[in-house]
């Protein structure tokens, strides 16, 4: 077979050498390691992003309970076992919407959650400031369908702790968006006045799902989407190891925008650092869609 034909430029571990000798580690079960890897890292958007290598690990669930038991004393293996456990219920319960799940899957989807959100609670209790258990709580939340008010608490106490964490701010905007428990209106709201300028893209990337390619085919969406890109550009906080995905966002919704000369110059930035998230929102994969517009960005462009 001709595997250079093939390559896939999708790289789940984004190049990060650390996250690829985690993901290595636990697959083989080797807690030990991973437990010395993760207890290196200190900012919350990187421990955010190599617990959710951890959360992507296969079959995880069959010997966790081994790791819980081996460090009575620590959190770390509830809180791995807790945002494994979110990932591994929306397995279950699929990509989907409502009306085309099954009640077999939703059944087991709440009992993975509730499994998860076991731990995750375990973990505030004993460590209430592990900004990474209450931000795996905001995710959790759609699935939980908890109410307005303990939504904003678990975000709280997530952005009291590190005001501008951008998986948080992330599944904080998929809560509001309509098709879950806001609107468009609060959807919008909450992302022209987060301090992470790129969730203008994200919003809208879900306006996008909701209402069509159609709804940011016109101008005035170009050009704020030209200014979110600047403020990204010039934006002065953290960038995690997964800060791609930023980029990536931005290029997808250019090209959604008919906007193929801004494109353009996201995939130079970009260059082979495709991610899944959002280009698999397309039929045909990420890996090649993310190809397709690419060249038609290109070819566009000049």
């Amino acid at each position: 077979m001709a595997f250079w034909r093939k390559r896939s430029i999708v790289d789940p571990d984004h190049g990060d050498l650390l996250a690829r000798q985690l993901r290595a580690a636990l697959t083989r079960r080797d807690w030990p390691t991973a437990a010395g890897m993760l207890s290196g890292v200190r900012h919350p958007d990187d421990r955010d992003f190599y617990l959710d290598i951890c959360s992507e690990i296969d079959n995880l669930q069959d010997w966790i309970d081994e790791w819980i038991a081996a460090e009575p004393g620590s959190t770390l293996p509830l809180l791995v076992k807790g945002v494994h456990g979110v990932s591994w219920a929306w397995e279950a319960r699929g990509g989907g919407r409502a009306s085309e799940t099954s009640h077999e899957q939703f059944k087991e989807f709440h009992r993975r959650l509730k499994t998860a959100e076991d731990c995750l609670d375990e973990v505030v209790e004993r460590d209430p400031d592990d900004t990474e258990a209450w931000a795996a709580l905001v995710t959790s939340a759609r699935g939980r369908r908890v109410n307005r008010e303990e939504a904003e608490r678990r975000f709280g106490n997530v952005v009291k702790r590190h005001p501008a964490h951008r998986t948080a701010h992330e599944q904080m905007l998929q809560y509001l968006c309509g098709k879950w428990f806001g609107s468009d209106e609060e959807m919008w709201e909450f992302a022209r006045a987060a301090p992470l300028p790129h969730l203008i893209t994200v919003a809208y990337l879900e306006t996008w799902i909701e209402h069509g390619r159609e709804a940011l085919d016109n101008d005035e969406t170009r050009a704020e989407l030209r200014a979110t890109a600047q403020r990204v550009d010039a934006y002065p906080g953290h960038r995690d190891p997964g800060w791609d995905t930023v980029e990536n966002v931005l290029a997808f919704t250019f090209c959604l925008a008919d906007d193929y000369a801004a494109a353009a110059e996201r995939f130079r930035r970009i260059g082979d650092r495709a991610t899944d998230w959002p280009w698999f929102h397309l039929k045909g994969g990420a890996d090649k869609q993310f190809k397709l517009f690419r060249t038609v960005a290109f070819k566009s462009a000049g």
